[in-house]
């Protein structure tokens, strides 16, 4: 999946009866990325060029608003995955035990392999049964993560966040390890950082987009940083707004050397503009270095600036962050649904859409899909549909405590 992805999926424990109050800045920045990684996905089902397989990062044959239009999705799914950690801290401030938030995080975390492995490969990025080839992306990277952390909540908060950044910083120094270097334990590897299909049977494969390492990392760090949280509110936000500053300024020095970081260095293009472009195009599976201090960065000084305002026309991403798994697993199939009428609509049939949709197919007319006007214009019909129901089901989780809502 280009997705991106977006993930924090928050750990709202069942605390009783009463509810903390909930961090609204939390919620507000979730919400945006859950909204953007809908445009990714709008355009993988939608987008001429992607159902043609082109790349739209690809500067010999993009145009600046199809990059831009990928390149924004690139901070869903860090800041999905930083913040389901911290969601994980701060279910934990609401007087649940270790051992409780634990199980939970254990439990939670095999729910969502689970959800990835069966309903969203099967109703959401296909509408068909295949065993051949699984693809396991961010909601798996999230339940694997989540199992992982709850083993290191237990740990001083200081080690959580060591054992987060070292994963972070270092993982690019094993850029160069191949999977056929560990002989049978390949599979591993790959899962764990290179990324790619790992054979479970002769002829079916788990397709790896998102290897595991740097992501139980950045959701270590999230973790962590949910005890700034805690701090008072003008040092919280001073904080939080320099963390996210110096790791903006982090990735601008280390990307310019171009030396470590990631584990495609960039060239000089045709004119200054393009340039920037390779630098900014960063690699995403697995996320180097560069790619999340380049996402982590912004979205924490737009944390920063978000904490104690809610502004007017960022008041319905409130609702989206509020139920993020929930959003997720309605939207995939919502996006693919439509595309499946759209495209039936117009050519009488579109049964090329019911597969995934990542690569081009020989039962695709040559015209199918649109271009960033449609993808556009289709996303906003999306995030319009699903907000009545979202906003039901967030008044749901307010009212009521019952533990399976904590799943969702």
């Amino acid at each position: 999946m280009n997705a991106s992805t977006v993930a924090a999926v928050p750990v709202a424990l069942n605390p009783g009866p009463v509810r903390a109050a909930r961090n609204d800045s939390v919620d507000l920045l979730r919400g945006l990325v859950m909204v953007l990684m809908a445009i990714d996905h709008t355009r993988d089902f939608l987008h001429i060029g992607q159902l043609h397989g082109f790349d739209p990062l690809d500067l010999k044959t993009t145009t600046v608003a199809l990059f831009l239009t990928r390149w924004i999705t690139h901070f869903c799914a860090p800041v999905f995955i930083f913040l389901a950690g911290t969601g994980a801290f701060l279910a934990g401030t609401r007087g649940k035990s270790k051992r409780a938030l634990s199980w939970f995080l254990v439990t939670r975390g095999v729910w969502l392999i689970f959800l990835e492995l069966t309903v969203i490969n099967w109703a959401g990025w296909s509408f068909s049964f295949d065993l051949h080839a699984i693809g396991v992306m961010v909601i798996w990277a999230i339940g694997w993560s989540m199992i992982v952390l709850a083993a290191l909540i237990h740990l001083p908060v200081a080690a959580i966040a060591t054992f987060g950044i070292a994963l972070i910083v270092a993982h690019n120094a094993f850029d160069a390890v191949q999977p056929e270097s560990w002989g049978a334990l390949g599979w591993l590897w790959r899962g764990l950082h290179a990324g790619g299909p790992i054979e479970y049977a002769p002829g079916y494969s788990l397709i790896v987009a998102y290897p595991l390492i740097p992501w139980m990392g950045v959701m270590a760090a999230g973790y962590a940083f949910g005890a700034l949280l805690q701090r008072e509110a003008a040092e919280r936000r001073r904080v939080i707004f320099r963390l996210g500053a110096a790791l903006t300024v982090g990735f601008i020095v280390l990307r310019a050397l171009n030396v470590y970081g990631d584990p495609r260095p960039w060239t000089t293009q045709a004119n200054a503009g393009r340039t920037l472009l390779a630098m900014l195009d960063c690699h995403k599976y697995p996320p180097s270095l560069c790619y999340l201090l380049m996402t982590l960065g912004p979205a924490l000084m737009l944390l920063a600036w978000l904490d104690g305002r809610t502004p007017r026309l960022m008041q319905p991403l409130l609702v989206f962050g509020r139920v993020p798994m929930f959003y997720y697993l309605l939207h995939l199939p919502l996006i693919h649904g439509l595309a499946i009428v759209i495209e039936t609509a117009r050519f009488g049939a579109a049964p090329w859409l019911f597969a995934n949709p990542f690569g081009p197919n020989p039962a695709m007319p040559p015209n199918a899909g649109f271009g960033l006007i449609g993808v556009y214009a289709t996303w906003l019909v999306v995030i319009v549909l699903l907000y009545p129901v979202c906003r039901r089901f967030a008044d749901l989780k307010r009212r009521r405590c019952d533990a399976w809502l904590s799943y969702l």
